[in-house]
């Protein structure tokens, strides 16, 4: 089974341009409505934190339950379909990543969802995960948002 790479480009949508993290809470709905199990690897502890409540009020219909691995009332880690995990924390691995950092996540995954800010500035470490994935062998997939 070939492992997967999916870029998610901001580029239209405007509650995205204007807040990037609304569409790592969108995906980490739709991966909990599917029953996918998922790691977001955060680029800091504030990004983690802020990610945090964002799950909670993004959507007020919507429940995406999570909690920040490495947190002192960790529980129930194995039972919490979404884990937010800083840097410097070791989650082990789940069949999905969305990876908010500028490095590849560890291996072990078999889909990884890659967020492309909408400033082309800012594209160019997407850029370099891009092709390191491609290195890699896995199966590439852009989708503009």
């Amino acid at each position: 089974m070939s492992v997967r790479a999916d870029f998610y480009m901001i580029a239209g949508r405007p509650q995205f341009v204007v807040q990037p993290l609304l569409l790592v809470c969108k995906l980490a709905e739709k991966a909990v409505l599917a029953g996918q199990a998922c790691l977001i690897y955060c680029d800091s502890a504030e990004q983690a934190d802020f990610l945090d409540d964002l799950l909670w009020e993004f959507d007020p219909d919507a429940f995406v339950p999570h909690q920040i691995f490495g947190a002192e009332d960790d529980e129930d880690v194995d039972d919490t379909p979404v884990l937010l995990v800083p840097p410097g924390v070791d989650a082990g691995m789940r069949p999905l990543v969305i990876n908010l950092r500028n490095t590849l996540p560890p291996g072990g995954y078999q889909r990884v969802l890659e967020i492309v800010p909408g400033e082309e500035s800012a594209r160019e470490p997407a850029r370099k995960r891009w092709l390191e994935y491609k290195r890699l062998g896995h199966e590439l997939k852009r989708n503009e948002m």
